[in-house]
């Protein structure tokens, strides 16, 4: 096997068009750099050129690239065991999931946790769970979510990559429309307006169903792939009091939220609400290893006591991802990574607000912590989207996306909104550094609109 240093960007691209299938794209024509190394908030390809992570990979890479602390705890564990069966005791996972307890929002109760190697799993897994531990069916969703890519995710799924799983979707998944307040279902300009006819449409929704018959509510804090939206004020505990009159689950998927992204360990504990489980991947190991997870606070979780637990997967709590995990939140602690994220909110949000003042095509700014989104429009008055939600392809913010990486800047993003969501320990100089080329692939965008 050739090193990069032994072959060109070129060929490197070339084999990888030939043998690897790239995910959410159609194939042909596909030209992306070839990211061989990374540091800090840094991303390199195979040629030297040099890339600032403005979305931490995929939303994930929370303490950024090569974090030394991470490293470390995975090269000691390697040198130990690599795999040990999940059905027997090991001390990694215990102590991962102990610390995870400790961060989940349940101090005085506790909880435990069940190991997946991904989102898509946990969200899966936590749904079968509710429905054993409850004996009802039924799920309920929003229409824009995303809760991962696998049959049973992408069933509760809300948003259009669900539509090619569909035709195997299992019954009993029922989707809502959850607020948001640019584009309101509700027809309404006001956040209290917003937050009042949303909750009143869900309880019909419930109503409809019949509570007698829903497991559970799974939803993101913030929603994540499918805009950042952040939910105006009293949704969420909203939903909390319906869970709670009503014995529905409320299940949190903090896939993307969690571990600091939003300035707390969880979504829920930034906005004051308690889920009865929460899922979680992603940020858990900077994404140094593929690791997510169900935890369930303690009434729940023993109901699995004197019954088998429905679920289980040859990799769940890997002692790799699970040492990952273990140098991740030890480095989360040492750098006060979560801090620093809440910390770099009002930075991100004064200097993402002034792009948007100066730019007639960037039409909001929203987010929370170190999570934001520029969502671009046709003019600030009629909010029409740059590009068609759930279209055919990037049309022009193809040219937005050029812009970035001809600057030397990476960010990830769906349709007309890009998602602005840097490493947690990102400093002001290097957020300054990454807003120039995005302010320069704005006017790159507002040039090819001017024809």
């Amino acid at each position: 096997m050739l090193s990069p240093a032994e072959s060109t960007s070129r060929e490197i691209a070339q084999r990888h068009r030939r043998y690897v299938l790239t995910p959410w794209a159609a194939q042909a024509g596909l030209d992306t750099p070839v990211i061989v190394r990374g540091s800090g908030v840094h991303l390199y390809d195979a040629d030297g050129t040099r890339y600032v992570d403005l979305s931490s990979g995929l939303v994930a890479a929370n303490l950024g690239h090569g974090h030394p602390t991470v490293l470390g705890a995975m090269h000691e564990q390697i040198d130990r065991i690599c795999f040990a069966p999940p059905s027997w005791f090991n001390d990694a996972r215990a102590e991962l999931a102990e610390a995870i307890v400790a961060l989940a929002p349940w101090a005085d109760e506790g909880g435990r946790v069940f190991f997946t190697t991904g989102g898509s799993q946990a969200n899966e897994d936590a749904v079968k769970f509710a429905r054993a531990i409850t004996g009802r069916h039924k799920v309920l969703t929003a229409y824009r979510s995303f809760h991962g890519s696998s049959p049973g995710a992408a069933a509760l799924t809300g948003e259009n990559r669900r539509w090619v799983s569909e035709s195997g979707t299992p019954a009993g998944v029922v989707r809502f429309w959850a607020p948001f307040p640019y584009r309101s279902p509700f027809d309404t300009t006001d956040p209290a307006d917003e937050t009042r006819r949303a909750l009143a449409h869900l309880r019909a929704t419930v109503a409809a169903e019949d509570p007698g018959r829903i497991a559970a509510i799974l939803m993101e804090p913030v929603v994540g792939s499918n805009g950042v939206i952040v939910y105006p004020d009293g949704y969420l505990a909203g939903v909390r009091r319906l869970c709670d009159e009503t014995g529905i689950l409320l299940v949190f998927d903090e896939v993307m939220t969690g571990f600091g992204r939003l300035g707390a360990a969880f979504g829920g504990e930034r906005y004051g609400v308690v889920p009865d489980a929460l899922t979680f991947a992603k940020g858990v190991t900077s994404a140094y290893a593929p690791l997510g997870g169900v935890v369930l606070r303690e009434r729940y979780a023993r109901a699995f006591d004197d019954v088998p637990l429905p679920g289980g997967h040859t990799y769940s709590g890997h002692p790799v991802a699970m040492s990952a995990g273990l140098g991740a939140l030890r480095a989360y602690r040492e750098e006060d990574a979560f801090d620093r994220a809440l910390a770099l909110e009002p930075s991100l949000r004064a200097k993402l607000n002034d792009l948007r003042d100066r730019h007639a095509i960037v039409g909001d700014v929203r987010g929370a912590g170190a999570f934001f989104a520029l969502e671009f429009v046709s003019d600030h008055a009629s909010r029409a989207p740059l590009v068609a939600w759930q279209g055919a392809g990037m049309g022009v913010m193809a040219t937005f996306y050029a812009g970035l990486r001809k600057r030397g800047a990476y960010a990830f993003g769906r349709y007309n909104v890009v998602c602005i969501a840097p490493p947690l320990l990102t400093s002001e100089a290097e957020l300054d550094e990454a807003l120039v080329a995005v302010e320069g692939a704005i006017q790159d965008v507002e040039s090819a609109l001017r024809g």
